[in-house]
């Protein structure tokens, strides 16, 4: 129980943002009206995404420097998270467009700059694969993690910021910050934020689990090949 404390809090977390964050009142402010409810959904993804790929870009150093199955599997599963967390990221803010900016895509350079991150971390996954060698995978993706999080972070928060955007706090564009209601909505966001990013740890513990005990079970499997040859 005292291992589980985090995990029991995931849960309330996520329930109340997703109880809250559908039914609770909402500021009516103009345009966003019923669409702000998405704001807990869609950022708190992306707070967890970052916080997944961080992880994993640690394990990639932490890799290079002593290059430990273990470390690998980190890397990979907590990037496995985060670009599902980066997905479901991209999926909600796509719809919140829809009602808001009137098309599913727009010509935003956070926008862009979201779909290009998700596409140098998809070229990692594809990278791994094209490695039959696990040591020269394991040390060649590592390297390209890190560069991958190095262009995230740019991609994401300082571009966007240099240029006009229809993102608030970006370009020129306020954020909620500037609304009385702003109280309202951080009632539900930041416990969102910890909730979403908790659940995806622990949907990256399971999946690190998982892939520890296939390859124990592959090491049994060929140690058993090898006492029957001899």
């Amino acid at each position: 129980m005292k291992k589980a404390w985090w995990k029991i809090l995931a849960i309330l977390l996520v329930g109340y943002t997703i109880t809250a964050g559908l039914l609770a009142d909402v500021p009516r402010l103009p345009i966003l009206n019923e669409t702000v409810r998405v704001l807990h959904f869609h950022v708190p993804m992306w707070f967890g995404m970052i916080a997944l790929f961080t992880v994993s870009t640690v394990y990639s150093i932490k890799h290079l420097m002593n290059p430990l199955v273990k470390h690998d599997t980190y890397a990979i599963e907590f990037a496995n998270t985060g670009m599902l967390f980066g997905i479901l990221g991209i999926l909600s803010g796509s719809l919140w467009a829809r009602f808001t900016w009137g098309a599913f895509w727009t010509n935003d350079p956070k926008l862009n700059g979201a779909a290009i991150a998700m596409l140098i971390y998809a070229a990692y996954f594809i990278l791994r694969g094209s490695f039959s060698d696990e040591q020269q995978r394991s040390r060649i993706s590592a390297i390209y993690n890190i560069f991958a999080y190095s262009t995230l972070i740019p991609l994401l928060f300082i571009l966007p910021r240099m240029t006009d955007s229809l993102h608030p706090g970006n370009g020129g564009n306020p954020g909620f910050n500037i609304y009385d209601a702003a109280s309202q909505l951080r009632s539900i966001f930041y416990p969102a934020v910890i909730g979403w990013t908790l659940m995806g740890l622990w949907l990256t513990s399971l999946r690190i689990r998982l892939n520890l005990v296939k390859q124990k079970m592959n090491e049994y499997e060929e140690e058993n090949m090898l006492r029957t040859h001899n």
